[in-house]
Protein backbone atom coordinates (compact mmCIF):
# COMPACT_ATOMS: atom_id res chain seq x y z
CA UNK A 1 0.00 0.00 0.00
CA UNK A 2 3.09 2.58 0.82
CA UNK A 3 4.27 1.84 -2.48
CA UNK A 4 1.63 2.06 -4.24
CA UNK A 5 0.72 5.61 -2.38
CA UNK A 6 4.21 6.74 -3.16
CA UNK A 7 3.81 5.81 -6.39
CA UNK A 8 1.00 7.49 -7.21
CA UNK A 9 2.15 10.93 -5.28
CA UNK A 10 5.38 10.52 -7.86
CA UNK A 11 3.76 10.29 -10.52
CA UNK A 12 1.35 13.29 -9.80
CA UNK A 13 4.06 15.74 -9.17
CA UNK A 14 5.62 14.25 -12.47
CA UNK A 15 2.04 15.53 -13.98
CA UNK A 16 2.19 18.81 -12.21
CA UNK A 17 5.83 19.53 -13.40
CA UNK A 18 4.78 18.15 -17.13
CA UNK A 19 2.26 20.57 -17.09
CA UNK A 20 3.78 23.42 -15.83
CA UNK A 21 6.17 23.34 -18.62
CA UNK A 22 3.34 23.42 -21.31
CA UNK A 23 2.02 26.71 -22.75
CA UNK A 24 -1.34 27.17 -20.64
CA UNK A 25 -2.92 27.40 -24.31
CA UNK A 26 -1.61 24.11 -24.86
CA UNK A 27 -3.66 21.25 -24.72
CA UNK A 28 -2.26 17.90 -22.89
CA UNK A 29 -2.81 14.76 -24.51
CA UNK A 30 -1.39 11.53 -23.47
CA UNK A 31 -1.78 7.81 -24.63
CA UNK A 32 -0.32 4.74 -23.57
CA UNK A 33 0.86 1.37 -25.17
CA UNK A 34 0.69 -2.39 -24.19
CA UNK A 35 4.10 -3.11 -24.83
CA UNK A 36 4.20 -7.24 -24.17
CA UNK A 37 0.37 -7.42 -26.35
CA UNK A 38 1.86 -5.47 -28.75
CA UNK A 39 5.28 -8.11 -29.06
CA UNK A 40 2.58 -11.06 -28.88
CA UNK A 41 0.39 -9.87 -31.31
CA UNK A 42 2.77 -7.91 -34.25
CA UNK A 43 3.94 -10.40 -37.13
CA UNK A 44 7.32 -9.83 -36.53
CA UNK A 45 6.74 -10.89 -32.55
CA UNK A 46 4.10 -14.36 -33.68
CA UNK A 47 7.13 -15.37 -35.88
CA UNK A 48 9.94 -14.66 -33.76
CA UNK A 49 7.37 -16.76 -30.91
CA UNK A 50 7.21 -19.30 -33.51
CA UNK A 51 10.65 -19.76 -34.31
CA UNK A 52 11.91 -19.71 -30.57
CA UNK A 53 9.46 -22.24 -29.74
CA UNK A 54 10.66 -24.65 -32.58
CA UNK A 55 14.40 -24.26 -30.87
CA UNK A 56 12.66 -25.14 -27.50
CA UNK A 57 11.30 -28.05 -28.25
CA UNK A 58 14.74 -29.51 -30.80
CA UNK A 59 17.04 -28.76 -27.21
CA UNK A 60 14.19 -30.21 -25.17
CA UNK A 61 14.03 -33.41 -27.18
CA UNK A 62 18.13 -33.43 -27.23
CA UNK A 63 18.08 -33.11 -23.54
CA UNK A 64 15.54 -35.77 -22.96
CA UNK A 65 17.43 -38.51 -24.96
CA UNK A 66 20.30 -37.60 -23.02
CA UNK A 67 18.32 -37.97 -19.80
CA UNK A 68 17.10 -41.47 -20.45
CA UNK A 69 20.78 -42.43 -21.35
CA UNK A 70 21.80 -41.15 -18.02
CA UNK A 71 18.78 -42.82 -15.63
CA UNK A 72 19.81 -46.11 -17.71
CA UNK A 73 22.73 -46.40 -17.02
CA UNK A 74 21.67 -45.74 -13.32
CA UNK A 75 18.64 -48.16 -13.25
CA UNK A 76 21.88 -51.17 -15.01
CA UNK A 77 24.28 -49.94 -11.93
CA UNK A 78 21.68 -50.05 -9.34
CA UNK A 79 20.55 -53.68 -10.62
CA UNK A 80 23.57 -55.19 -11.58
CA UNK A 81 26.72 -53.38 -10.20
CA UNK A 82 27.07 -55.81 -7.78
CA UNK A 83 27.05 -58.76 -9.91
CA UNK A 84 29.81 -57.20 -11.74
CA UNK A 85 33.57 -57.51 -11.01
CA UNK A 86 35.32 -54.14 -9.94
CA UNK A 87 36.73 -53.71 -13.79
CA UNK A 88 32.90 -54.00 -15.53
CA UNK A 89 31.74 -52.16 -12.42
CA UNK A 90 33.88 -49.36 -12.79
CA UNK A 91 33.68 -48.83 -16.12
CA UNK A 92 29.82 -48.84 -15.95
CA UNK A 93 30.59 -45.86 -13.49
CA UNK A 94 32.62 -44.23 -15.47
CA UNK A 95 29.99 -44.13 -18.28
CA UNK A 96 27.00 -42.76 -16.18
CA UNK A 97 29.24 -40.12 -14.72
CA UNK A 98 30.81 -38.88 -18.16
CA UNK A 99 27.23 -38.91 -19.38
CA UNK A 100 25.86 -37.25 -16.01
CA UNK A 101 28.31 -34.32 -16.74
CA UNK A 102 27.47 -34.04 -20.62
CA UNK A 103 24.04 -33.77 -19.68
CA UNK A 104 24.73 -31.00 -16.96
CA UNK A 105 26.90 -29.09 -19.55
CA UNK A 106 24.15 -29.23 -22.12
CA UNK A 107 21.18 -28.38 -19.80
CA UNK A 108 23.06 -24.92 -18.81
CA UNK A 109 24.42 -24.32 -22.46
CA UNK A 110 20.76 -24.46 -23.58
CA UNK A 111 19.18 -22.61 -21.01
CA UNK A 112 21.85 -20.03 -21.59
CA UNK A 113 21.51 -20.40 -25.46
CA UNK A 114 17.85 -20.00 -25.23
CA UNK A 115 17.45 -16.81 -23.11
CA UNK A 116 20.49 -14.91 -24.93
CA UNK A 117 18.19 -15.59 -28.66
CA UNK A 118 14.96 -14.60 -26.03
CA UNK A 119 16.95 -11.18 -25.16
CA UNK A 120 18.43 -10.45 -28.54
CA UNK A 121 15.31 -10.88 -30.40
CA UNK A 122 13.17 -9.20 -28.02
CA UNK A 123 15.48 -6.47 -27.77
CA UNK A 124 14.95 -5.66 -31.81
CA UNK A 125 11.79 -6.07 -31.75
CA UNK A 126 10.80 -3.78 -28.77
CA UNK A 127 13.34 -1.34 -30.72
CA UNK A 128 11.13 -1.18 -33.68
CA UNK A 129 8.44 -0.79 -31.39
CA UNK A 130 9.38 2.27 -29.74
CA UNK A 131 10.61 3.96 -32.97
CA UNK A 132 6.88 2.98 -34.02
CA UNK A 133 5.43 4.29 -30.65
CA UNK A 134 7.77 7.57 -31.52
CA UNK A 135 6.97 8.68 -34.80
CA UNK A 136 2.96 8.00 -33.98
CA UNK A 137 2.67 10.18 -30.92
CA UNK A 138 4.70 13.07 -32.83
CA UNK A 139 2.47 12.74 -36.06
CA UNK A 140 -0.94 12.69 -33.69
CA UNK A 141 0.62 15.46 -31.18
CA UNK A 142 0.89 13.14 -28.13
CA UNK A 143 2.26 15.09 -25.12
CA UNK A 144 3.48 11.82 -24.00
CA UNK A 145 3.48 7.90 -24.68
CA UNK A 146 3.14 5.88 -21.61
CA UNK A 147 4.00 1.80 -21.43
CA UNK A 148 1.19 0.34 -19.63
CA UNK A 149 3.00 -1.46 -16.69
CA UNK A 150 4.54 2.08 -15.93
CA UNK A 151 0.89 3.31 -15.19
CA UNK A 152 -1.74 2.21 -12.43
CA UNK A 153 -4.81 2.90 -14.32
CA UNK A 154 -5.53 4.46 -17.79
CA UNK A 155 -8.74 4.29 -19.61
CA UNK A 156 -9.27 2.12 -22.43
CA UNK A 157 -9.53 4.82 -25.25
CA UNK A 158 -6.04 6.47 -25.08
CA UNK A 159 -4.82 3.05 -25.69
CA UNK A 160 -3.13 3.25 -29.24
CA UNK A 161 -1.12 -0.65 -28.52
CA UNK A 162 -3.70 -1.91 -31.80
CA UNK A 163 -2.63 1.26 -33.65
CA UNK A 164 1.20 0.63 -33.25
CA UNK A 165 0.32 -2.79 -33.98
CA UNK A 166 -1.10 -2.29 -37.50
CA UNK A 167 1.94 0.10 -38.28
CA UNK A 168 4.58 -2.10 -37.62
CA UNK A 169 3.20 -4.52 -39.64
CA UNK A 170 2.59 -2.36 -42.28
CA UNK A 171 6.25 -1.66 -42.66
CA UNK A 172 7.46 -4.94 -43.86
CA UNK A 173 10.83 -5.23 -42.64
CA UNK A 174 13.60 -7.02 -40.75
CA UNK A 175 13.31 -6.86 -37.00
CA UNK A 176 15.75 -4.54 -35.48
CA UNK A 177 15.24 -1.71 -38.86
CA UNK A 178 13.18 0.59 -37.59
CA UNK A 179 15.03 3.92 -37.55
CA UNK A 180 17.31 6.31 -39.41
CA UNK A 181 20.86 4.72 -39.85
CA UNK A 182 19.26 1.05 -38.74
CA UNK A 183 18.84 0.80 -42.75
CA UNK A 184 15.00 0.84 -42.20
CA UNK A 185 12.35 3.82 -41.98
CA UNK A 186 13.25 7.50 -41.05
CA UNK A 187 11.09 8.94 -37.95
CA UNK A 188 8.70 10.95 -39.52
CA UNK A 189 10.15 14.37 -36.84
CA UNK A 190 13.84 14.74 -36.88
CA UNK A 191 15.36 14.88 -33.22
CA UNK A 192 15.94 18.22 -33.41
CA UNK A 193 12.71 19.39 -33.98
CA UNK A 194 11.83 17.74 -30.93
CA UNK A 195 14.02 19.15 -28.01
CA UNK A 196 13.79 17.07 -24.79
CA UNK A 197 12.65 14.00 -26.36
CA UNK A 198 13.93 10.64 -25.45
CA UNK A 199 15.83 8.71 -27.41
CA UNK A 200 13.69 5.80 -28.86
CA UNK A 201 16.88 3.34 -28.04
CA UNK A 202 16.44 4.16 -24.44
CA UNK A 203 12.70 3.75 -24.30
CA UNK A 204 13.19 0.11 -26.27
CA UNK A 205 16.06 -0.97 -24.29
CA UNK A 206 14.32 -0.26 -20.87
CA UNK A 207 10.95 -1.95 -22.03
CA UNK A 208 12.74 -5.01 -23.71
CA UNK A 209 14.52 -5.62 -20.33
CA UNK A 210 10.20 -6.18 -18.91
CA UNK A 211 9.06 -7.86 -21.77
CA UNK A 212 9.89 -11.46 -23.69
CA UNK A 213 9.40 -13.21 -26.82
CA UNK A 214 8.79 -16.54 -24.50
CA UNK A 215 5.49 -15.36 -22.81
Amino acid sequence: MRQRLFISAIFGVFLAVTMAAVPAHAQMKFAYVDVQRALNECDAGKRAKADFQGKVTTLEGHLQRQQNEVQALKDEMEKKGMLMNPDQRQSLQDQYMEKLKNFERDYKDSKDELQAKDQEVTAKIVHDLAQVIRTLGERDNYTMVFEKGSILWGAPNIDITDQVIRNYNAMHVAIGTVGEGAGGVRPAVAESDQPGASEPSDFGSQAAKKSTISK
